[in-house]
């Protein structure tokens, strides 16, 4: 039997999605009319939606007030080794999960499990305690050290969705062809599974990039603040320099979107890969 739409509930599908699309977008076009306008229209009354005279003046202010070109290379050096190494780490611990039995694996995929839901928070003064013994406050290694932590439980577990639904006659073909089990994984499945790695990497490189409590915390001095960090300086005690803070945030946003825009193909192909067999 093949259901067809009725026109009522086609109008009512594209009109409810058209709503929800206004309603997500609306603070990303918000905040970027914020960022085009003069500080002194920010606030003027009546509110405009759009602004009189569009102006680059907050996002000029923005680097000639701030070291923000230090800030994006902090971020982006945190973000792709953080994200780099977890991928790496978590990749061989999702293979040996998705292939191996052992009696703790239970146990192991259930911590990994309830790491996820627990505050980072809650483990923030024994982590902040560990990390000023070994000497890595105020450091961007110690920054990605704990980055690198956070982001193995839930990519391990993402990647071992990928490797169990890879059948084992790949890696055995390969290891009868004379392949040791690194090279199989590497030769032979890694790239069969370079969309759902691609996917988990991205996932990575946006946690870390968007992080703020943690890197609040551990990171004191200006020249190794994140972006995340600086846009927080921007909110003091008695003011909230919105023009510039609203250029910032625009500047953030813009990499993760691009990065999204031309990889949505793989995070698809990866996330529909892992969700079918886990």
């Amino acid at each position: 039997m093949i259901f067809r739409e009725t026109v009522p509930a086609r109008v009512t599908r594209v009109a409810f999605l058209g709503l929800w699309l206004v309603i997500t977008l609306f603070p990303l076009y918000w905040i970027t009319v914020t960022s085009l306008k003069a500080p002194g229209d920010i606030f003027s009354q009546p509110l405009t939606y759009w602004p009189t005279a569009l102006t680059l003046e907050n996002y000029a202010g923005l680097f000639a007030q701030s070291d923000f070109g230090v800030f994006v290379a902090n971020s982006l050096l945190v973000s792709l080794v953080g994200a780099t190494v977890a991928t790496l780490i978590s990749l061989l611990s999702g293979y040996v999960l998705a292939r191996f039995e052992f009696r703790s694996k239970g146990v192991l995929l259930a911590a990994f499990f309830v790491t996820q839901m627990v505050p980072s928070f809650i483990a923030l003064g024994p982590l902040y305690l560990m990390m000023t013994k070994l000497g890595l406050v105020d450091s961007r290694l110690g920054l990605i050290l704990v980055y690198i932590g956070i982001c193995i439980p839930f990519c391990t577990v993402m990647l071992r969705g990928f490797f169990a639904n890879v059948p084992d006659a790949l890696e055995e073909a390969a290891m009868i062809d004379g392949c040791s089990r690194l090279g199989a994984l590497f030769r032979v499945i890694v790239p069969v599974m370079m969309p759902g790695i691609i996917a988990s990497f991205i996932f990575n490189f946006v946690n870390c990039w968007n992080e703020l409590f943690l890197s609040v915390t551990l990171i004191n001095s200006t020249e190794n603040q994140t972006i995340p960090t600086a846009i927080n300086g921007f909110i003091s005690s008695f003011n909230v320099e919105w023009g510039p803070m609203a250029a910032a945030a625009v500047l953030t946003v813009v990499p993760t979107m691009l990065l999204f825009a031309v990889a949505s193909r793989w995070i698809v192909q990866g996330l529909t890969a892992g969700a079918v067999k886990g």
